[in-house]
């Protein structure tokens, strides 16, 4: 039972997203992320995940590492979807036992799982086109209008970008646990619910014990490079907007005007 997630990861190809500039391709996801919870509509809906597909085939991404980033919460979407279908009050459906599915429910359930499809891909997207540098440049840039008032740009920018850049090395190191445990003879994957459960705990606790070895590794590794935070640093590549961002982000600010009116 192998753990597989794509969010946090980097994909490095040749592609016209690839190439834009991390803060267009930052300020493009957060827009589309603001326009899913406007959006009140089917049809908006669908315009946004046209959008998204033309953002996908744009940069090369094989549609199934955007699979892979929903698949570990499909069952977090399938409950909110079931909770909506039978706690919302309207017109009945159908009735079975005593759950009372409402066609109110059916379609507030079905836009939140539009929302966390589109959620998940457009931030899946994000992190599969930008490397964790580039992250942490684009925030930093975009947040440092705010260090006048004493905000920490650079510091948080980079507690970001090491989060990101850990959800993969965990995923990694949580197989390779599971593995370890499934050749001793642990049996993790049947009975009910609760052993399920009991039997992860001989995974979780050496996960922890190696993430807080692995934190206290890298904060070592930074101070003994003298890291002292974002002041009087300078960058290798400095990010300088072209034609090719203004045009792609015009295009998602048409898309969400459009998204919202439909």
């Amino acid at each position: 039972m192998a753990i597989e997630i794509s969010f946090g990861q980097y994909l490095p190809l040749d592609s016209y997203i690839h190439r834009l500039d991390p803060r267009i391709k930052l300020i493009i996801t957060l827009i589309n992320i603001i326009i899913i919870f406007i959006v009140k509509g089917f049809i908006g809906y669908a315009f946004l995940a046209c959008f998204l597909i033309a953002l996908i085939l744009l940069s090369r991404i094989p549609p199934l590492y955007i699979f892979r980033g929903i698949k570990p919460i499909i069952f977090f979407i399938l409950l909110t979807f079931a909770l909506h279908l039978f706690t919302t009050q309207g017109t009945e459906l159908f009735h079975w036992w005593i759950l009372r599915g409402t066609v109110e429910g059916l379609r507030n359930g079905t836009f939140m799982v539009i929302r966390f499809l589109l959620l998940i891909s457009f931030s899946t997207l994000l992190t599969l086109t930008c490397s964790p540098l580039e992250l942490t440049d684009a925030l930093e840039s975009l947040f440092s209008p705010f260090k006048r008032i004493g905000f920490p740009a650079h510091e948080l920018a980079m507690m970001m970008s090491i989060a990101l850049r850990f959800i993969p090395v965990l995923v990694e190191e949580t197989n390779r646990i599971m593995k370890a445990q499934i050749a001793r003879g642990a049996d993790i994957e049947s009975g009910s619910i609760f052993n399920r459960a009991k039997n992860l705990i001989p995974i979780l606790v050496p996960l922890f014990v190696n993430t807080f070895q692995r934190a206290d590794e890298l904060a070592l590794a930074m101070e003994v490079r003298c890291y002292r935070g974002g002041e009087g640093r300078t960058k290798m590549k400095e990010y300088i907007l072209s034609r090719g961002d203004f045009i792609i982000l015009t295009i998602s600010i048409i898309v969400a005007i459009i998204s919202i009116l439909l």
